[in-house]
């Protein structure tokens, strides 16, 4: 998988590693994870994000640092390398940072249908987690450089991604690998479940009663819909990343096959995250509305108003249902 990603690395000196926009468990698990591997190996690495990272993933920052997101210093690299992302729009706010990009780009994705914008691409669509491709990097390479920081950052987005080993994306090659990395990292599983999951704050608590409320059925109860508006926020005094996980909530109802989140940004429109435990596929639903993912969480956009995009989202869904 990573052999002619380890022969031709050996060229360059000055990487930049970069990971998605709203960055999750398996984007910082990943970067930091790669950005570690390049440093073990030689190379002069530095890590940026457009966006800040979590709250409950800012301890991985101790392992290796993310900067923001700085053009100049990019610039710099003699090659990059994104992961966790199949498209160059996902990795930055403005799209203009491709145009004056002389470097390589490399990606190591996940997610289905990538793009052909990139000179050397890893993509694996059945793996659990970009994590889990950084865990073969290891293993192709050298697995002894697998150490204790690597391993938590591997572990984060495995977990992450997969709902804590409980998605249909787990096989059992990412039990092996998780069995690995916990056996090289020498911690418990709780030592990390702890970091990402127990880190909520009463504010989240009081923006998800809020949020609760707002949880309607549709189609004969299989599709659940929640929702959180700007006013929920300044509200409570939270955040659109304060949201994370309350997809959840809905996708739990007993006989529910799909569930969406929607954020109501106001002038920014609303954003959602697509959940399905079902054969509806929610990407093919979130790329009729110009986002994307995988078969069972994607991402999507819509200008809004809030009652206009939840009347075109489950028209949307309905179709996914009578085609399931």
């Amino acid at each position: 998988m990573f052999k002619e990603f380890i022969k031709k690395i050996k060229k360059y000196k000055r990487i930049g590693v970069i990971s998605h926009i709203r960055p999750d468990g398996d984007c910082i698990g990943s970067q930091v994870g790669l950005s570690l591997w390049l440093e073990k190996n030689g190379f002069d690495v530095q890590a940026f994000n457009d966006d800040d990272v979590p709250v409950n993933l800012e301890w991985l920052t101790q392992y290796f640092p993310i900067q923001e997101f700085d053009l100049e210093k990019i610039k710099q690299c003699d090659l990059v390398i994104l992961v966790d992302g199949n498209a160059l729009h996902r990795f930055a706010h403005s799209d203009s940072w491709i145009d004056s990009m002389s470097a390589p780009l490399w990606m190591i994705d996940h997610h289905p249908d990538p793009s052909n914008e990139f000179d050397l691409q890893i993509s694996v669509p059945g793996a659990s987690s970009t994590c889990e491709l950084v865990y073969n990097l290891y293993k192709e390479h050298d697995i002894e450089q697998l150490d204790t920081d690597a391993a938590k950052a591997l572990y984060t987005g495995i977990i992450t991604d997969t709902g804590s080993l409980q998605f249909d994306s787990v096989t059992p090659e990412t039990l092996e690998a998780v069995a690995d990395i916990l056996k090289r990292g020498e911690f418990k599983p709780n030592i990390v479940a702890e970091q990402v999951f127990s880190t909520k704050t009463e504010a989240q608590y009081k923006l998800l009663s809020e949020a609760l409320g707002t949880i309607k059925l549709y189609e004969n109860n299989q599709i659940a819909l929640m929702y959180v508006t700007q006013e929920m926020l300044e509200k409570t005094g939270t955040t659109n990343s304060d949201t994370e996980g309350f997809v959840s909530y809905p996708l739990s109802i007993a006989g529910v096959k799909a569930a969406i989140l929607m954020k109501d940004l106001a002038e920014e429109g609303v954003k959602m995250s697509l959940r399905s435990r079902s054969n509806v596929d929610v990407n093919q639903w979130a790329r009729e509305l110009d986002g994307g993912g995988h078969k069972k969480a994607a991402g999507a956009w819509h200008p809004g108003p809030l009652e206009k995009t939840i009347e075109d989202v489950i028209a949307i869904g309905r179709k996914q249902l009578n085609s399931d």
